[in-house]
Order: C-alpha cells, then structure tokens, then sequence
C-alpha cells in the first residue's frame, strides 16, 4: 500500500507568499488579498491549510485515498494562481486575421467586425478588462480562470479558418493549413 502523502508532486510543494499579500483562512475558503484586489478560494472537504511564517501547505485528508492526490494538487494550484492573480494578474492576447476584420471597446462591450453582416457585441464581464488595438486584443484579470474563458469566448465568435487562417487566434497559436484545390492542366 502507497503512502498517500508520496502520491501528489504538486500538492506537497509549499505555497511561498509574497510580502503585500494577505491570507485569510475561513471555513471553506482562503481569502486572498493583493495590491490588484482580492479573490476567495473554496476549500475541499476534508483539506486544511497550515500558514507559517511566509509559506502556505496544503494538508489532504487520509481517508479518501483514491481523490486525494488529484484534489491535492488542484487545490495548491488554485491557491498559487490566486496569489499569482492578486500580485501581477493574467493576460492573454488575441490576434484578429482578415481583410476588414477588427475589434474595439466601446464602454462595457467589445465590438467585433468580422465579416458578418452585422458588428457582433461581446459583453465584457466583471473584473476582465479588454484593450482593443487594431488586430490585436488583451485581455486581463486577476482570475486566471475568468481571463482563459473569456479569451476563448472571444475566439469562439470566428474561429481560424484552415485554408486562410481568417479568424480570431491565441497570439503565437500555430494554425494548421490544408492545401486548397489544385487547377489542373487541361490536356
């Protein structure tokens, strides 16, 4: 039988916290504050949390020995990306490809241009903030969460299409291309 506390090589990493965040430990959740703001953590049955000093650990219950390692580890990540959100934030960066395809803000909503009969209005959510520049969109946040799905909301609305690559694609995103019809020579 495996010793539970070897099964989890994220979980058992400590949690190193910077020195202008701040750590609350509630009932079910940690509370997270930092210069950029503040975000709250729900913990999992039977997980505790152990501060010392400038470290956080994340202590698994030993009773539940099949979920135990794949909960460990989420939940260590989900403090550390919270930390991580509450000091520098997460981006994400979107590129726009195609003749008259563009995006820019106009108070709350992002309007898309892309080759549809009509703009298409995104609405963006609380605690994302979306700068539009030309072909380029940035969206960024605290919650590394909400900043992925709402990046890839955004991507959604016009995928990259494989034969141009017109559409809305990651910044860097490698878009496989097929061959378009070859003419023929008429013999």
């Amino acid at each position: 039988m495996r010793n539970i506390l070897n099964m989890s090589k994220i979980g058992k990493k400590l949690i190193e916290i910077p020195e202008n965040v701040k750590i609350e430990i509630k009932d079910k959740e940690v509370i997270v504050k930092g210069p950029k703001g503040e975000l709250k953590v729900p913990i999992f049955d039977g997980f505790s949390l152990e501060l010392v000093d400038n470290t956080l650990k994340v202590i698994p219950p030993l009773k539940l020995k099949k979920i135990t390692p794949a909960f460990w580890g989420t939940e260590r990540a989900l403090i550390a990306n919270a930390i991580i959100g509450v000091c520098e934030g997460f981006e994400k960066k979107l590129e726009i490809e195609g003749v008259g395809y563009r995006a820019n803000v106009e108070g709350k909503n992002l309007v898309l241009n892309l080759g549809f009969s009509h703009p298409i209005k995104f609405e963006i959510p609380e605690g994302i903030s979306i700068f539009a520049d030309k072909n380029l969109i940035t969206v960024s946040g605290i919650d590394k969460q909400l900043v992925g799905e709402t990046a890839a909301k955004i991507r959604l609305l016009k995928k990259p299409e494989p034969y141009k690559g017109k559409g809305i694609h990651y910044l860097g995103e490698h878009i496989r291309r097929k061959a378009g019809k070859k003419a023929s020579s008429g013999a």
